[in-house]
């Protein structure tokens, strides 16, 4: 499967990691930014195919950013691949020092929230993602252009069951953080000095009973303000940030 991408920023993170999985650039206006042209360049250092001349594409906010980022030009490119759970979790228990961060999205549905959260990811390192298929946000060409080259450096998998993914999590070694508003504890009075596999939950609804009974803590961030919840990619950007310091 191929996914269409605007961000140029996202097309030279697939040139720099898997450049024969770009399939072609489309270009359909005669001025590129400087990121676009940049993006070019390297494309032709590649040897991958630019197609002047051709259709002009818009998304909606609906289907992907627009933000700064021009209309005229997109890169059609395969899907990167998912790795097996074992994969994800393999040496977990030693890796980065016996610490190390991984996540599970439990049915995160708006393709925005999953394109940062794994930009975030990115930024701070984090070992691999999980992903549910069902009720979930598919991994398309919105997800890579908000995730700005983040899908292309976290190691993912995708999963029809959650409750697994935990199971193999802690058969790895790793310790399994939940998030809840109406947790007891606070982020920062987790212990850092673990692995962990932090669930983030649903937009509305949050993390399911039954994914909640298979956590091994259940953290939240405390509101210091009026405005007493946060958007979940702003949250678990948080989230990361303090579980990673």
């Amino acid at each position: 499967m191929a996914v269409e991408l605007k961000n140029p920023h996202s097309v030279l993170a697939v040139i720099q990691t898997r450049p024969l999985d770009v399939i072609d650039i489309q270009v359909a206006t005669d001025a590129p930014s400087p990121a676009w042209s940049e993006v070019l360049d390297i494309a032709k250092a590649n040897a991958i195919r630019i197609i002047r001349g051709g259709r002009s594409q818009s998304r909606d906010r609906r289907g992907g950013e627009k933000e700064g980022r021009e209309t005229g030009i997109f890169a059609n490119v395969r899907e990167r691949a998912d790795v097996s759970l074992e994969e994800l979790f393999a040496d977990a228990a030693t890796r980065a020092n016996g610490h190390g961060l991984w996540l599970a999205l439990d049915n995160l549905q708006d393709p925005h929230n999953v394109g940062a959260i794994f930009r975030s990811a990115a930024f701070f390192g984090v070992q691999g993602i999980v992903v549910t298929k069902d009720r979930s946000a598919p991994l398309n060409g919105a997800v890579y252009d908000v995730a700005t080259g983040g899908v292309e450096h976290v190691p993912f998998t995708l999963v029809p069951n959650l409750a697994r993914a935990v199971a193999v999590a802690k058969e790895s070694g790793l310790w399994v953080l939940g998030t809840s508003e109406h947790a007891a504890d606070d982020v920062s009075q987790v212990d850092r000095g673990r692995p962990w596999l932090l669930i983030v939950g649903n937009e509305e609804k949050g993390m399911r009973r039954l994914t909640t009974e298979h956590c091994d803590s259940v953290c939240r961030i405390t509101p210091l303000g009026e405005v007493t919840s946060l958007n979940v990619s702003v949250a678990t950007g948080i989230l990361i940030a303090t579980l990673s310091r």
